[in-house]
Order: structure tokens, then sequence, then C-alpha cells
């Protein structure tokens, strides 16, 4: 749906999350009831007291009235308070249940969407735009309810004391829901562009922060503060013409409000002189009208709310409605053997002309090693990726014990991998609950530690004060690169499953880090079908086959001595790494 369509469809989806708030909404509308009719009351009794007071001077009704108003004040507040508390818990409640589902959904989503959207982008959904969602599927109803209720009322009150005057009034609604309508269609424009302006800022400033150092070696600075300047100052264009259109609609109604109780005045006047209003009639009337203008002016507030809402509930549902990874498959498998056979597999990512990965073909057998190299580019992370179907294929096949991919179940497939890769990530809890992650979450201590002490990590652990309960920190920040490393190890070790996948992971360590990492992977390659992403050529000097990849294709394939002895693209890289290491 674009910006300039009607709201409507967009707000009634919204409140569909309401569904499970129900009974608490119903409560809170009661409430809302109570609390204008309360109000309307308390205007209705103004004329009573006026006359009895002032004009009558009934001494037993100038205390019994006033005793009333204060009785209807009572429950007027005890009506408010549950509609906020109600309403309170039916808003947060929406905002937990979008930000968790929003969070799944992303999940669930294929792996070219994380490649066409930042995760900034994606933390923005997940936190403004789900509390602007809430806010416009309650808070802004909260609003439109309470103050149309409250408009009802007092001229329910209007009416009842003198309809001429009253009827003369509702000649200013049309021109007022005019300029209602404009501005929301106003609002809605610029929140849609508010929104994607904020989630910018969160990209250009996650970028630099996340690389401070590098934008403080090469003196950066500059450039990127202008760069988020440059950004902050469009978002405070924008944000001053939402608080422009705020203030002139929000001026234009009090100016409507102000004729309109011109018009009162009037009418009222030549009413009271042909003896049909008496004192107490007209300040029933004043202050009816007095309590309808800002009722209307909250009105129109409301719509920048609701606006904003709509705005941020558009990028939510565009998530929501994209289409979760293909998950067709109906095998079921508990354990596999860990044969994989790439059979003239072409894979090509979205919006490329040229293909990834074209007409390549191996196969991979328990027990052995498969390392693949190449140059920067040549698609070797692409090959990866397509085993746990994090890609899905162009044409071609890949085949797990003799079966498509794609034919089996997703949660299955990937239940049969292990992975650990160059970038480690660690989640911000203990080192137990990193290690045994997931699936893994209810395995035994004896398991957990033969796992870490497997990994070779078990020294390290034990210096620490709470050992495997001690925190990693954010990111794993309290931990240096080889421990990371090392715990990734022992958390492939723990799954213990058929097919292992290196991706470079010992790219990023130092020497004594990479003798303890490869010593640690040395005790979880036998066994499994293991497939090696690797940068040093030294590494992989043992492997059963090693796949040289070159634009898109393996080039050359055999073991590292036959290799060397083609003297190719493998024995010209193993050169140069040579070279660089003298």
């Amino acid at each position: 749906m674009s910006v300039g369509d009607s709201p409507w469809p967009t707000w009634r989806r919204l409140i569909r999350f309401a569904g499970p708030y129900r009974p608490l909404l119903l409560v809170g509308l009661l409430a809302m009831l109570v609390e204008a009719a309360a109000g309307g009351a308390f205007t209705w009794l103004m004329s009573p007291v006026i006359n009895a007071t002032f004009i009558d001077h009934d001494e037993r009704l100038s205390v019994l009235l006033p005793l009333g108003i204060v009785a209807v004040f009572l429950v007027r507040g005890v009506a408010g308070y549950v509609t906020d508390m109600t309403l309170a818990r039916s808003a947060r409640g929406i905002a937990r249940d979008l930000r968790t589902g929003l969070l799944g959904k992303y999940l669930r989503l294929p792996g070219q969407r994380f490649d066409a959207e930042p995760v900034p982008s994606m933390l923005n959904r997940l936190g403004s735009d789900s509390e602007q969602v809430a806010a416009a599927a309650i808070d802004a109803m909260k609003v439109m309810l309470q103050q149309s209720l409250q408009v009802i009322a007092m001229l329910a009150v209007m009416l009842w004391y003198s309809w001429k005057v009253t009827l003369a009034v509702f000649l200013l609604a049309p021109p007022l829901a005019w300029i209602m309508n404009h501005v929301g269609r106003r609002y809605r424009r610029i929140s849609h562009r508010i929104q994607e302006s904020n989630a910018q800022l969160m990209l250009l400033a996650d970028q630099s922060l996340s690389n401070q150092q590098e934008v403080k070696v090469y003196g950066g600075q500059q450039a990127e503060l202008q760069r988020y300047r440059d950004q902050a100052d469009t978002h405070f264009r924008l944000s001053v013409k939402v608080e422009s259109t705020r203030s002139i609609s929000s001026a234009m109604v009090q100016l409507m409000g102000a004729i309109g109780l011109a018009a009162l005045l009037l009418l009222a006047g030549r009413e009271a002189v042909r003896g049909r209003l008496s004192a107490g009639d007209f300040v029933t009337l004043m202050t009816s009208m007095m309590a309808i203008i800002p009722a209307i002016k909250q009105l129109t507030n409301v719509q920048g709310m609701l606006q904003r809402g709509v705005a941020s509930a558009q990028r939510l549902f565009e998530v929501l409605d994209a289409p979760d990874e293909p998950d067709t498959g109906t095998h079921t498998l508990d354990k596999a053997d860990g044969t994989i056979e790439f059979r003239d597999v072409t894979a090509r990512y979205p919006g490329q002309h040229r293909p990834a990965l074209q007409d390549v073909s191996f196969s991979a057998r328990p027990g052995t090693v498969t390392a693949i190299v190449g140059r920067s580019g040549s698609g070797k992370s692409s090959l990866i990726k397509l085993i746990p179907r994090f890609y899905e294929i162009e044409s071609g096949a890949i085949l797990l014990d003799g079966v498509p991919v794609q034919e089996y179940r997703l949660a299955d497939l990937r239940r049969q991998i292990a992975l650990v890769g160059q970038q480690v990530m660690l989640f911000d809890g203990s080192i137990a609950a990193n290690v045994a992650f997931g699936e893994m979450e209810g395995a035994s201590p004896e398991a957990l530690q033969q796992a870490v002490r497997g990994a070779n990590a078990l020294e390290f652990v034990q210096q620490l004060p709470q050992g495997v309960d001690a925190p990693v920190g954010p990111r794993g920040g309290r931990l240096s690169g080889g421990q990371r490393q090392r715990l990734a190890i022992a958390r492939a070790m723990l799954k213990d499953a058929p097919i292992l996948i290196l991706d470079e992971a010992t790219a990023a360590l130092d020497t004594e880090s990479e003798r303890l990492v490869q010593d640690a992977l040395s005790h979880l390659m036998p066994n499994r079908t293991t497939l090696v992403i690797a940068h040093r050529l030294s590494t992989i000097e043992h492997a059963d086959q090693v796949l040289v990849m070159d634009d898109g294709r393996i080039v050359e394939r055999g073991t590292h001595a036959e290799l060397l002895a083609h003297d190719g693209l493998y024995a010209h890289l193993h050169r140069m790494q040579f070279r660089e290491a003298q």
C-alpha cells in the first residue's frame, strides 16, 4: 500500500492484533462510557446549581448540588483510572506481541532478506515502529473514543437545554472535518518518510560506531560525522514539518471553536431575551461548549499519533507479509550418514546477472575432509551456504544421503550440520548457555564439560571465577578471538552433527590461538563429513580432496600434492602465500 492510500485498511488489520485483549478493552470501553456520562452529568448540574443558588436562593439545594458534583467527579476519577489501566495493558501487550512476532518472522525469512535490509533497520522496526503501532492501535483509539464520547455527552446536554443553539453550532462540523482529513493525509506522507529517515540514521551511526577503529585510523571522523549530520538535517526538516502541520491544524481548530463560542453567545443571548433560556441554562451551554473545544483539539492532535502508527504498521506488515524461507519437505531425518553430493548446481543472488555458482559438481563422504579454496569472491562461501539452505539453488541438485535437501524438513536438515565460522557470534549470557545453545539447552553437565575439554577451552574456562557460568558479555566481548573460536568448536562438539562446516575458522587468529584451535578441530573432525573453507593453505595439506574455485566454478580438484604437481591456480596461490610467509 502506498502512503497516499487510505489508512483504514491498515488500521483495521492492526486492530485485529487487539483480539486477545478484547475483554480488557471491553472493560475499558464501559469505563469510558461512565467517564463521559459523569462529564455530561457535571455540565447538566450547572444549570440547577446556578438557578438554585443565585436566582431561587434555595439553601437545601445549594448544599446538596455541590455534594452531587463531588460524587460525580469521584465516579469520573475511578472510571478514568480503570480506562487508563486496561488500555495501557492492552497497548503494551500488543507492542510485546508485535516485537516477538516480528523477530520470529525475521528468523524465518530467507538469507536474501538479510542481504537486502541492514540490521539497524530491523532494530528500528522492532523498536520504535512497534511502539508507534501500539500507540496507533490502542492509545490513539483511547483518545478518539474518550474525546468523541466527551463531545457526544456535551452535545446531548446542549440539546437538552437548547436544541436551536446546538443545531446552529453544528454548522461548524463540515469545515472541521475537512481540516482533520487534510491534516491526516499530510501527516501520513511525512510520517512514513520520518520512519525511513530514522532507520537511515541508525544505520549510519551503527556503521561509524562499529567501525570506529578504521574511522579513526583513516581519519574518517569528519566524513562520517558529515554524512550523519546531513541525514540528521533531513530528519530535522521532516520533524519540523510534522510540528508545523500539527500547530496549524490546532490553531485552525481553536479558531473554529472561537467562532462557535461567539455564535453560541449571540444565539443564547437572543434566546435569553425572549425568556426561553435561564441564566443556569446559559452557563450549562457555555460550560459544555468550553469542554467540547479541547476535546476536538485532542481529536485533531491524535491524527499525528494515528498516522505515525499507520506508517509504522505498513513497515511492519511489509516484513510480516514477506514469504518465509521454503520449507515444503516431508522427509524426516533423525541422524544422517552425511554423504553430500552436488550435481551441476547453479545459484544466483537476487538482482545479480552473473551466477554466484555455475555447474558445480562434487561429492563429500563421511570420514573425509573436503577443502574449498580460491580467491576472494570465487564462490566458496556461497557454496557452503547452500547446504543448510540459507539460499536456494537455481538449477541442479544438492543431495544428502541420496535425497535432495529440499525434500527434508528444514529443521531436520539443519540438525545434521554444525557450523564454525570466522566471525563467532556469542550471545550475552554464560559460557555454558553459549555452548549448550538452542536445541542443546538440556545437555548434561558432563557432556558440556567434555565438549569444553575437547575444544581446548577448559584451561581458560577454569581460570574464570565462575567457570562455565561466567558471563561472556555482549557479542562475547569479554573473551579473546581464540577463546570465542574454541567455544564455537565446543558448541559444534556438543551438537555431534554428522556434517561439519568450517568457514575460515582460523583465518583471524594469531599463531598460538591457531595452534590451539587446530588441535581442537582435530578432535572434532573424525568420523564426520567435513567441509573446510580455507584461507591458509597450510592448514589443509591433509585434506582428502581440495576443490579450487574461480569465478563460481570448480576449476581444479585433487589432493594437496596432486594440485601442487599440476602447477595450476592452486600452486600459484600456494606460492604466493609461501612468499608472504618468508
